[in-house]
């Protein structure tokens, strides 16, 4: 009977110190959330970390040109271009984050935050046409349709984005925001199985 008690009471001061440090680290995510200045120290930090992806990619599209600058804009150059752009837009928008949260009217902080998102995806659908590219050549299929195929599901990623702005400009309610930001993560995923599908037998045919 005692040693049942002792389990029971030694499960109950478990139960309340894992209960403890949850509503510590709820009340510590409060404090950061509601800090300006952590949101500050967070957002100078991630437009370090994007700052240096950019520098890194602008060096390697240097190289690349300075190497071979007789073939002009290739699909490697245009990655490395896009990854600078896309990631330095990003820095840009951490380091003036608090002035573009004052930017009236609202719809263009959609444009501005969105923006390199949708460029992001551009990105990456790219590299997943090299990847493409490569696997189709590796088993002498014809790659003719890979590019205009690139182009189109680009259109119409944007399209819909820009119809979302539209509609979200004219009625600005919190369910447009919702769907914007699930669509931006149907996309993202959309090129992440894209970039699985092509990218490890792209990489496999490579390395044969």
């Amino acid at each position: 009977m005692r040693g049942l008690l002792s389990v029971e009471a030694a499960g109950a001061a478990s139960s309340s110190a894992s209960a403890s440090v949850l509503n510590g680290a709820v009340d510590w995510w409060r404090d950061v959330n509601e800090s300006p200045l952590w949101q500050d120290r967070i957002f100078h930090a991630l437009a370090v970390l994007y700052g240096i992806v950019s520098a890194v990619a602008l060096v390697q599209l240097i190289r690349i040109e300075c190497r071979v600058p007789e073939y002009g804009w290739t699909t490697q150059k245009v990655f490395h271009f896009l990854n600078f752009l896309v990631n330095g837009v990003r820095s840009a928008v951490f380091v003036l984050r608090r002035n573009v949260q004052l930017v009236e009217p609202e719809i263009i902080q959609h444009v501005l935050l969105d923006m390199p998102g949708l460029a992001f995806f551009t990105t990456y659908a790219l590299l997943v046409l090299f990847w493409a590219e490569i696997y189709y050549q590796a088993r002498a299929m014809s790659t003719d349709g890979l590019r205009p195929t690139f182009y189109w599901i680009n259109s119409v990623v944007y399209a819909i984005q820009i119809i979302l702005w539209l509609v979200l400009w004219w009625k600005p309610v919190r369910i447009m925001v919702i769907l914007s930001k699930m669509f931006f993560a149907g996309v993202s995923l959309f090129a992440a199985l894209g970039f699985v599908l092509y990218g490890g037998s792209g990489s496999y045919y490579t390395l044969s």
